[in-house]
């Protein structure tokens, strides 16, 4: 039986890869929330880092490195920095997400942390909102992110300075 054996032709498959997120919009479906909060942080990003600018400082994007703020925004001249954790939010958001990491930065350097809220409406980011020290102590041991009411937050907010 074993000198009867033979191989089969081979089948053909292939395949098309489409991103499901391109997908969805070529199918005119809504973007997830995933998609929806890159989509904001990224504009939201753009807005700080252009406002810092306008400021007279130099912004540098560290969101990569994990390190309790999206970026280090120096003073020319200087050494001092400013630490700036960026959050960008659509209109009619409640709530914002704050990583245990990002409330330990702001508490461990509370004159050089800023909270940075940018709005993104249908006309695109808003003008960043400066929270200063945003967080008045540190979360529970197991905590690994905490929920804040946006509207509190934007109260204590200030225009880029």
């Amino acid at each position: 039986m074993e000198r009867r054996l033979s191989a089969l032709p081979p089948v053909l498959i292939g395949a098309l890869i489409v991103p499901a997120g391109l997908l969805r919009k070529l199918q005119g479906v809504p973007p997830t929330f995933a998609e929806d909060t890159e989509r904001s942080e990224l504009l939201a990003m753009g807005a700080v880092m252009k406002a810092e600018r306008e400021l007279g400082f130099e912004p540098r994007d560290v969101s990569e490195e994990n390190r309790g703020y999206d970026i280090e925004s120096s003073t020319p001249g200087t050494r001092k920095l400013r630490f700036i954790e960026v959050k960008g939010r659509v209109v009619g958001a409640k709530t914002v997400t704050i990583t245990k990491n990002e409330i330990l930065t702001a508490l461990n350097k509370p004159e050089d942390f800023f909270l940075v809220i940018v709005v993104i409406d249908s006309n695109g980011p808003t003008t960043p909102q400066y929270v200063r020290r945003p967080f008045h102590r540190e979360p529970d041991f197991g905590v690994t992110s905490v929920n804040y009411v946006l509207a509190d937050l934007l109260a204590r907010a200030e225009e880029p300075r």
